[in-house]
């Protein structure tokens, strides 16, 4: 393990962030960290405070009035990792949403409460979606053999068998909370005793099982006393939430039954199930003012013995012996330092209680690890079975500050903090801990914990990864930490080869996930950075490509099977002839027919398809210098032949609206400029078609190429910003030191260097790179800004035309790369 980077808060003068008590953290799937902190005025009043934060961004924080009069016992991200939960002392817990999908603008509208009752656990009901991951398979080339869905059911279901969304929480007084969110926007709320007779409860948690039901763990915080386990079913009757519990057998921890422990350690201080969805492990730290002892345990199925009398009586026979639940031990720790926080792992690697014998082997894996903060200010990785130590981090390591020179490093003196919460992110490649000071730090775990692995062994665990956020759509910000520049050639390289493996539905469903997934490693190295544009302009491609086609209508209802767009691709496809004219002769122009306020308004899009055409073409003589941005897709058929697609639908429009048409500036009044480029473009096209024979453009081809220069004006086409996040920033392993609400001044990265004749100058007009509209240097509109590519667009829309909303629609909620979007503040001249 090595710290990344840490974000502290900055000192006013007249109120102090500081951190709560308890201090509660979560990490959603999208790599967004909310957290708590209290903020003090003069008068001592606390300000209940919750903080979310993009790990690309963290100083960009967005910090919430939660209204919470108490202080905020739980944080619980949902499944989609867009809506917060956050519950406080009170017993108030308030679910919080995106306003307008931004990050970084949150609100709550609904939320329940039990007046007066801390809540102790909180949870999500399950909806029955769980992936399980077989890392003895990661060398196989199926998808459906790494990655398999296991059957479960959700907490509860509507008609149809949709799962129903809700929460529950568990309160110190041993009440069991469930509200429901029906479609109609309603709450339905039932809060029921966990058994007959109430007991204090001062910890608990919450796990699902496969059949649809819950699991409730509480202890009082005493050693000496049961952790007790309870069955919460859910249901609705007549309109009305219905909760109905059930006792399961309960256990002593062993440390209590120990005659020379039994009060060393008087107070359990942490429970928690290894996994959601795994009720029957659970682990459990008993702790005394200077140290703590680690148990896990597992609930098994054991055959009950039956006295000899009653063998005689009625002997059993096979399967008929009778059974029952019954906890078994592990595996516990020796002594240990005071435990501060736990963080477990999200990863579903499914383990079962023989597999202890992977606690022995020498290679280790991310998911199979839980991580322990103490006193010390130290972290174990231990196993989440076997708790063996499988890597260990010291926060004595000094952060620098990201403009202060080594030299000037002060030495760390003192005692070390220690975290209060911590968090292990969705492929457990990552540690966030917030400390005693409420400072944020953000830890790389390797993927090898702390073996050193050859290079091809790092490659195919961080392959393993990358190939399971494509296919559960999670954020992967945490395995890039790990990509080294020497890796990102045979990552790509390797993950475009599992990719063209599966079938071809699966590989259409990931098309544009893993573009976005090779962009974003190729900004890791020097080597391929150019290529982030290429990515980036094929996912817009793509995406203009099946807008336009869904805009054509087929003239008579009663069609064949072929869509307008296939059909359009079928003939360009078949007919290879040069001249636009007769391409478009054997389409039925009256399929292409749209109404003249909708051709006007796509007239920006029409415009960055005829650009990119001519700077392709235009780079077609230098394509021996893979440093320029399109070198890719002078050899890539599938693209040039969309492009030749739309050049056509793009002629057939300019017959109808002439005004609508690209705009080229020409050096002859009387030039064809379409039919000039499209001649070019199809003669290209041909070489790499996947039809036929590829093969290297001829001479004449590219000496019409290098005449286009005195033909037309080539565009500066406007690639994508460089992103201000830290990622590629963080290569060389080097902790920096972050302020919140302070955006750094990053050094330039040979990464940022590589790109700097890409980039528009500052004073220079700023482009809407979904809208293709030019904003103007200082733009008044409000904008939003990727958190990943950095690509900007305008909050709202300055077109009403259906077809553009249509396609502004598509990235309402995330970008073309799928990152999420965070609003911009005005810039100032």
């Amino acid at each position: 393990m090595d710290l990344a980077y840490v974000c502290e808060w900055e000192k006013w003068p007249k109120s102090t962030h500081c951190p709560s008590v308890p201090l509660a953290c979560a990490w959603s799937c999208r790599n967004l960290i909310a957290f708590t902190t209290d903020l003090r005025n003069d008068d001592q009043d606390l300000t209940r405070l919750i903080h979310i934060l993009d790990t690309e961004h963290p100083w960009d924080v967005h910090s919430i009035n939660s209204g919470h009069s108490e202080a905020i016992t739980c944080l619980e991200w949902d499944q989609s990792g867009s809506r917060l939960l956050s519950a406080d002392a009170n017993g108030q817990i308030k679910c919080w949403s995106m306003a307008d999908h931004l990050a970084n603008s949150w609100e709550s509208s609904v939320g329940s409460l039990v007046e007066g009752d801390p809540i102790v656990a909180l949870s999500w009901l399950h909806n029955g979606v769980k992936l399980a991951l077989h890392v003895e398979k990661s060398g196989v080339s199926s998808f459906g053999e790494k990655f398999s869905r296991v059957k479960f059911s959700p907490s509860l279901t509507l008609f149809g068998g949709k799962p129903m969304e809700g929460w529950i929480a568990v309160t110190v007084s041993g009440l069991v909370t469930v509200s429901l969110l029906k479609p109609s926007g309603q709450v339905l709320t039932s809060t029921e005793s966990l058994c007959r007779l109430r007991s204090r409860v001062a910890l608990a948690d919450i796990a699902f099982t496969g059949g649809g039901n819950i699991v409730v763990a509480t202890a009082d915080g005493s050693s000496a006393c049961p952790v007790q386990f309870y069955k919460v079913c859910v249901g609705v009757v007549s309109e009305k939430c219905r909760v109905d519990t059930e006792i399961l057998p309960s256990l002593f921890m062993r440390c209590t039954t120990d005659p020379n422990r039994k009060a060393r350690f008087p107070a359990v201080t942490h429970l928690k199930f290894l996994a959601r969805d795994m009720s029957e492990q659970v682990l459990l730290c008993a702790s005394s003012q200077t140290s703590s002892i680690v148990e896990c345990w597992s609930l098994r199925k054991e055959g009950l013995p039956v006295n000899n009398i009653f063998q005689q009586i009625s002997p059993v026979v096979g399967d008929k012996q009778p059974m029952i639940l019954k906890w078994r031990i592990l595996s516990a720790t020796n002594d240990l330092d005071r435990v501060s926080a736990v963080a477990l792992p999200k990863l579903p690697i499914s383990l079962t209680n023989t597999d202890l014998k992977v606690a022995s082997d020498t290679q280790f894996y991310p998911g199979l690890g839980l991580a322990l903060a103490f006193h010390d200010g130290s972290v174990h990785i231990v196993h989440r079975l076997s708790l063996q130590t499988m890597a260990v981090f010291y926060s004595s390591v000094a952060t620098r500050a990201v403009d202060e020179p080594a030299i000037k490093r002060p030495r760390t003196t003192g005692p070390a903090v220690h975290f209060k919460a911590m968090q292990l992110s969705w492929t457990s490649l990552a540690l966030v801990g917030i400390d005693n000071h409420g400072k944020l730090s953000m830890l790389r775990i390797s993927p090898s914990m702390g073996h050193t692995l050859d290079m091809g062994l790092a490659l195919r665990h961080l392959l393993f990864l990358l190939e399971y956020c494509m296919v559960t759509g999670y954020d992967w910000w945490d395995i890039l930490l790990h990509v080294q520049p020497a890796m990102v050639q045979s990552l790509v390289d390797r993950l475009h080869e599992e990719y063209t493996r599966q079938s071809a539905t699966l590989q259409q469903v990931l098309s544009t996930r893993i573009l976005a997934m090779k962009a974003s490693l190729c900004k890791l190295s020097p080597c391929t950075v150019t290529r982030v544009c290429d990515y980036h302009a094929k996912l817009f491609l793509i995406a203009v490509s099946s807008m336009l086609k869904s805009l054509l209508r087929p003239h008579i209802l009663n069609t064949p099977d072929k869509s307008p767009g296939d059909r359009l691709t079928e003939i360009c496809t078949k007919i290879t002839d040069v001249d636009i004219d007769k391409v478009m002769i054997n389409l039925k122009t009256e399929e292409f027919v749209l109404d003249m306020n909708t051709l006007q308004a796509l007239q920006q899009l029409l415009q960055w398809v005829g650009d990119f055409v001519l700077y392709l073409l235009a780079s077609l003589p230098n394509q021996g210098s893979p440093l320029r941005p399109g070198h890719s897709f002078l050899r890539d058929g599938t693209s040039l032949g969309m492009l030749r697609e739309l050049m056509v639908v793009i002629r057939i429009w300019g017959l109808l609206k002439p005004s609508c048409l690209p705009v080229y500036t020409a050096t002859s009044d009387t030039q064809d400029s379409m039919s000039l480029l499209f001649r070019l473009l199809t003669k290209l096209w041909i070489c790499c078609r996947d039809e036929g024979p590829t093969s290297e453009p001829d001479e004449a081809l590219v000496d019409e190429c290098c005449l286009l220069p005195s033909q037309l004006l080539i565009p500066n086409l406007d690639w994508l910003p460089v992103s201000d996040g830290l990622v590629s920033r963080l290569q060389p392993k080097q902790p920096l030191r972050l302020h919140f609400g302070k955006a750094p001044t990053l050094p330039g990265s040979a990464t940022t260097l590589q790109l700097d004749g890409l980039i528009r100058a500052p004073g220079q007009p700023k482009m809407d790179h979904l809208r293709r509209l030019h904003l103007g240097a200082y733009p008044t509109e409000e904008c939003k800004a990727c958190t990943r590519c950095g690509c900007v667009t305008m909050l709202k829309s300055p077109n009403k035309t259906t077809a553009v909303k249509q396609w502004e629609q598509r990235w309402i909620k995330n970008c073309l790369c799928g990152g999420l979007w965070r609003r911009m503040a005005l810039s100032c001249p």
